[in-house]
Formats: structure tokens, sequence, C-alpha cells
């Protein structure tokens, strides 16, 4: 076999190599500098030649590099005449990396939030609540999780800048990769994330305004590299503050799901939550009732925090917003989504068939299977005068 065919043959191969943040190949990604194979006498063994591929990383301190070594390096090796293989890495200039960041956004210098373009066929879910303590952010991250793990594309927004903590709870522990004004989310079970408790040293907290808010999310949204998402998750704070109002500015299309506990005092405050569709123009998608009974060892409930805060919540919303805003489902209290959250792996994932990660998974496979809405896409009609 030539030089040359061999060259090819380890280039075709390493088309499959995806970068481990982006998730697109590395050959598309103008990340391959060189594919050198060895002569006769110049490293090539007996059994094959010694290849040394050249690989341009994104930045000088990629926190993936040792796995694309790992990830280049095996597929070089799979190649019929490779006997070994060795990678060089090296660091992109100014100029790639401006090609990167328009070749990612699709041609456009400028970011723009993808999610909110009328090609968009992104479902977006706002997961709202009235009070704090009700589980949103646990219902976020499993249902994130679930979803990834039926083979979707999704990314999490932590829009809950003073009380985040989708970083814990997807066991995110590093910050974005910056490639210059972008940013390469982390993955953590397949789920993108990002999160302003990435960029905060531990224990600090935010004391923002109201504008600030609105940058920090606008910057999630377009300055983050999402890539083709499914469905993007927006964990929101409690109440109908700045971000909510922000939400429904930069995302006109998304829809909210209010989460709320059985308990008529947060019911009555979960109702406020999802009421704010009918000022914003957004739709509910529905109600998850978190901490619904706790089970006990002779099969019977307990409803420690009463019960049908949930389907009052339903109803209520149905008569404010006009259109029908189901009850998904009831979630009970169950150690083992609380030991998720604590661990960084959601309990859908460590334990399926545990009784909450059960309706969990019902619930995300409810929420992927919906159609995106036709709210700011363009429809190939024509008026007829």
């Amino acid at each position: 076999m030539s030089t040359t065919e061999l060259e090819a043959r380890v280039r075709d191969a390493l088309s499959g190599v995806l970068d481990p943040e982006i998730r697109r190949p590395l050959t598309e990604l103008d990340m391959i500098r060189s594919v050198t194979v060895a002569a006769a006498g110049d490293g090539a063994g007996p059994d094959g030649a010694h290849v040394t591929v050249g690989v341009d990383l994104t930045v000088a301190g990629c926190p993936m590099k040792s796995t694309l070594v790992r990830d280049v390096t095996t597929a070089t090796e799979a190649v019929e005449g490779v006997a070994s293989a060795a990678v060089e890495l090296g660091v992109m200039t100014a100029e790639q990396r401006q090609g990167l960041r328009s070749k990612l956004r699709g041609g456009a210098g400028d970011p723009v939030i993808p999610f909110a373009q009328p090609g968009s066929l992104t479902k977006v879910f706002a997961v709202a609540s009235g009070k704090g303590g009700v589980g949103k952010s646990s219902v976020t991250a499993n249902l994130a999780a679930a979803m990834a793990a039926d083979g979707l594309s999704v990314g999490v927004v932590d829009a809950d800048i003073y009380g985040f903590s989708i970083p814990r709870m997807l066991g995110v522990d590093r910050q974005p990769t910056r490639v210059d004004s972008m940013l390469l989310p982390p993955i953590a079970h397949g789920v993108k994330v990002v999160s302003i408790g990435m960029f905060v040293p531990s224990g600090q907290p935010v004391v923002w305004r109201g504008p600030m808010l609105h940058r920090a999310l606008e910057q999630f949204l377009a300055d983050v590299f999402w890539g083709d998402l499914d469905v993007l998750l927006l964990d929101l704070p409690p109440g109908t503050g700045d971000i909510a109002i922000s939400v429904a500015q930069l995302l006109p299309s998304s829809e909210i799901l209010v989460v709320t506990t059985p308990q008529a005092a947060a019911a009555e405050v979960a109702e406020r939550a999802g009421s704010v569709a009918t000022q914003t123009s957004q739709g509910v998608v529905g109600v998850v009732e978190n901490m619904s009974w706790l089970t006990q060892p002779d099969g019977s409930r307990l409803e420690l925090f009463g019960s049908g805060g949930g389907e009052q919540v339903a109803a209520r919303l149905t008569d404010a917003v006009g259109t029908d805003v189901p009850l998904l489902g009831q979630v009970p209290l169950d150690v083992a989504v609380r030991e998720g959250g604590d661990s960084g792996t959601p309990v859908v994932l460590t334990d399926p068939e545990a009784p909450g990660a059960r309706v969990l998974r019902d619930v995300a496979r409810g929420l992927a299977g919906r159609r995106r809405g036709l709210a700011g896409r363009r429809l190939d009609v024509t008026p007829v005068s």
C-alpha cells in the first residue's frame, strides 16, 4: 500500500472521531493539521507503518485533550497497515478560531439565539415554580438525563442565577471551554449544561440587578454553542420576576412546565408562575406534582404535604390560559431522588425503576414526543387577494 493511500485511509478513519465538546468530526472542524506516514527505516515497523497525526486544539488548555489523543490514536491504529500512532498537539491560530466560530454559527459572524430563529426545531421548556423548595431543579435534572438516555440531544440552562444547583445535580465540576467569545458547554450524562455556578467561586453569592440577569441569560443562549438540540430545558428561579420575563422575550416559542407540591399554599403560588403565560403569550405544557406522598412499608401512602395541589393548579391554569393544561405526573417522596441529586447522577440513571424515576421518565417521554409549536416559525403560505 502506498504512503498516499494509507494517509487517505487514516484521514477517512479520523472523519469518525468527534470532538468531545462540539460533537462534530475533527475533520469537519479542520482540527486535523497533518497526517504523516513514516517511510521505511524512519520508524515504520515490520507489521506496518508508524503514523503521526497533528491535531490543533481549539484552545491551549482544552480540558478534553486527553480524550482527543486517545480517540485519535485508537482510530488511527485501527486502520489496516498502521502498526502504531502518535498524536502531536498544537493550537488553532486566531484566524482558525474565527473560521471555526463562523462555521459553527452557520456562517453568521455575530452570535444569535438559535432557538428563537424561525427555522428552529428545538422544543424549549421553561421549568417554573411559584416558590422555592418544591424540587424544580431536581425535576429539571432528571427530565434532561432521561431524555438524553433515550437518545435525544438535550441542553440545560440553569437560569436560577441566585440559587443555582444544576451543576451539582448533574455532576458538572468545570467551566465551559472558551473559544474567544464562544463557549463550549460541559457535557454530563449526555446533557449540555451551562450555569452561572460554573463561573462563581464556591460560597460566593451573585448580587445582580435585573439588567445584568437579562444579559447573563442572553449570553447563555447566544454565546454558548449548543449545536442541534432536540430539547432545551431552562431551570427558572422561583416566582415571576426578571428572568421569567426575559425568557418570554428571548424565547417566545418556549412553553412553561409548572412544578408544585400537593400543599395548598404551594399550589396557589405555583398557579401564579403558570399564569405568567397569559401575559407573555407562552404556552403551558403541563404541571408536575412533586413530593406527592411517602410510601409506607405496608404499601399505604402517607401524604405529608396534603393532596390535590397538582390537580388544582392544572385545573385553574386550564381556565386561565384557555387550553388544556394536564397534570403530567405525581412524583412520590423517594430517597433515591435526593441521593441522585446530591451525587450528581440523577435517579433516572442510577435506579430507573425507582418509583420517582418511573414517573419522571414517563413525563420526559411525554414532553419529548410533543410537536414543536408554530410560534415564531415561517409558514409557507401566500396571501391571496
